[in-house]
């Protein structure tokens, strides 16, 4: 019943940072876990973050823990992902997705709704 819509993806230096916005709708958002994934070119579409209904706690991939940090706001429905010292290999397609069910949150089964992805590129 939810739908995400992803936002904010861009050009950015290494080393910069960038903002990634869901906007999620549906009455039920706020009994959905969320999470972003992405997908690099040639590679398969991997975990990136996650946050439960409660807003916390969240979960992170090793790649990227330290430096990204996911939020959700249930009132305004939204999911960001913001995004600091960025390296060249974050370059990839972010997708915002949403699940009831969580048991593993690198597995793409459990979440039943996806956003179109936003394209992220850290290049000179």
């Amino acid at each position: 019943q939810v739908k995400p819509v992803e936002s904010g993806g861009g050009l950015v230096q290494p080393g910069g940072s960038l903002r990634l916005s869901c906007a999620v709708s549906g009455r039920t958002f706020n009994d959905y876990a969320m999470a972003w994934f992405r997908e690099a070119p040639g590679k398969d579409r991997e975990f990136v973050a996650g946050i439960t209904w409660s807003t916390s706690p969240a979960y992170y991939a090793d790649s990227v823990k330290g430096r990204f940090t996911i939020s959700r706001d249930n009132a305004k429905k939204t999911v960001s992902l913001q995004m600091n010292s960025l390296k060249p290999e974050d370059t990839a397609v972010y997708f915002c997705a949403a699940g009831r069910r969580i048991t593993d949150w690198s597995t793409q089964r459990d979440f039943s709704s996806w956003g179109q992805g936003t394209q992220v590129t850290v290049s000179s």
